[in-house]
């Protein structure tokens, strides 16, 4: 079964399978990661074995499985420490609530629980449960735990369950998986070194001391665009607006909070200086009432008119400090012909590239944990399905990695044809 020469040749990745009913998929997964190369070691919890068995995944791997502590014929001991040493990556495909919560919490009544405190590699995980189990407070509070530990979650597609209900909890099918595992690999130090500004969120701009203009940007864009910058290896700088998501606890990421575009703009002129890029992903208001009050307008009944100003362009006004080695990305969110003015955005503003959001469906609106992307550039367009914005994210990182290591500077570089 060797074949290293695929994207992952080389690399070694312990997967785990608990008890889920998705574990029928790790057989399809540990034939593609070793398809790419990869070498692979299972690692099973008992429930797990109820799903799928271990002569399976041993016969896909071309090597024993590992389940229990001791083998109880031979007396061999398992070791959960050398498994963690040997891995450059763990990889838990699928974790279900009870694996998760148990990682979260240091449960070590398994073997995959060991492997999982011992490892040194980074870690992947891929939920997988009913939807209701997947929102309950317990179950994100694990998850975002595990999140701050610097795992990387896979999070997981909205559809039919097993349960016979529609919504997220399944998880991701495995061709997702293994390209998510492979993009990691190409991309964990590519950016190693390189420092950005990326904005996210909205502003606020204030009528009265209680009132505002503003949108409903949730910021989860942007905030995941911060991570998976990091996950390249960059270090970032995350300029703010009113949102309410908590900062990823990841110490690559420096966290600084604005309420008004011109506290965003002031903050992003000074910062994008000593960036090597930046990506603007906050949806900044384009107008700001010319005169707020210092006091609570009293209603009245009658109408109420404001007079509004325009704000200043900040992705224009660094489009137009950008130095030719820095890189600079928009977004651009259009409700009709929106490739050409997308475009016409991207050379208006001096953009390398620019992300188009769509509107086609309830799932892409803001708020959403899902989007659909076209990313433009000078030369082409290329429009990407639906995914998470986690995901998309990555897929946005990608482009900016496939632009930043070209040795000419971005502003006489051509694509390939």
């Amino acid at each position: 079964m060797d074949e290293a020469g695929g994207r992952l040749g080389g690399k070694r990745i312990v997967l785990g399978i608990t008890g889920s009913i998705a574990a029928y998929k790790a057989a399809l997964l540990a034939r593609l990661l070793i398809k790419d190369g990869a070498e692979v070691q299972v690692v099973m919890t008992p429930a797990s074995r109820e799903f799928i068995t271990p002569v399976t995944m041993s016969a896909l791997t071309g090597r024993p499985v590992m389940s229990d502590f001791f083998d109880t014929g031979s007396g061999a001991w398992h070791s959960h420490v050398q498994m963690g040493q040997w891995a450059d990556l763990l990889l838990i495909a699928p974790a279900t609530a009870s694996t998760i919560a148990k990682m979260a919490t240091g449960v070590c009544d398994n073997l995959l629980i060991t492997v999982y405190l011992s490892a040194k590699c980074p870690v992947m995980l891929a939920p997988a449960m009913d939807l209701d189990m997947y929102r309950h407070p317990a179950t994100q509070k694990n998850i975002n735990t595990l999140h701050s530990c610097g795992n990387i979650i896979l999070e997981p597609d909205e559809g039919v369950l097993a349960s016979g209900l529609q919504g997220k909890g399944r998880m991701q099918e495995p061709e997702q998986l293994c390209a998510a595992v492979c993009a990691f690999f190409g991309h964990s130090h590519a950016l190693k070194g390189r420092k950005f500004l990326v904005t996210a969120g909205p502003t606020h701009e204030r009528i009265d001391p209680v009132r505002f203009v503003g949108n409903y940007s949730s910021g989860k864009m942007g905030f995941a665009i911060a991570e998976a910058l990091v996950e390249a290896g960059a270090t970032v700088t995350l300029v703010c607006g009113p949102v309410t998501l908590n900062t990823p606890s990841l110490p690559e990421i420096h966290r600084q909070n604005v309420q008004t575009a011109a506290e965003m703009r002031d903050a992003c002129t000074a910062i994008f200086p000593e960036m090597d890029g930046a990506v603007m992903c906050a949806a900044v208001a384009d107008y700001r009432p010319a005169k707020p009050q210092p006091y609570k307008i009293p209603r009245t009944g009658q109408p109420l008119t404001l007079e509004l100003t325009a704000n200043d362009d900040i992705a224009a006004i660094l489009g137009a400090m950008k130095r030719p080695t820095q890189l600079l990305a928009g977004f651009a969110l259009e409700t009709e012909h929106d490739v050409n003015r997308a475009t016409e955005k991207l050379r208006r503003k001096n953009f390398d590239f620019i992300v188009l959001n769509s509107l086609d469906t309830a799932d892409t609106v803001f708020g959403a944990d899902t989007n659909k992307i076209t990313i433009i550039t000078p030369q082409s367009h290329t429009a990407l399905p639906m995914k998470s914005k986690h995901d998309a994210a990555r897929d946005i990182v990608a482009k900016i990695i496939e632009l930043t290591n070209n040795s000419l500077p971005l502003s006489v570089r051509k694509e390939p044809n």
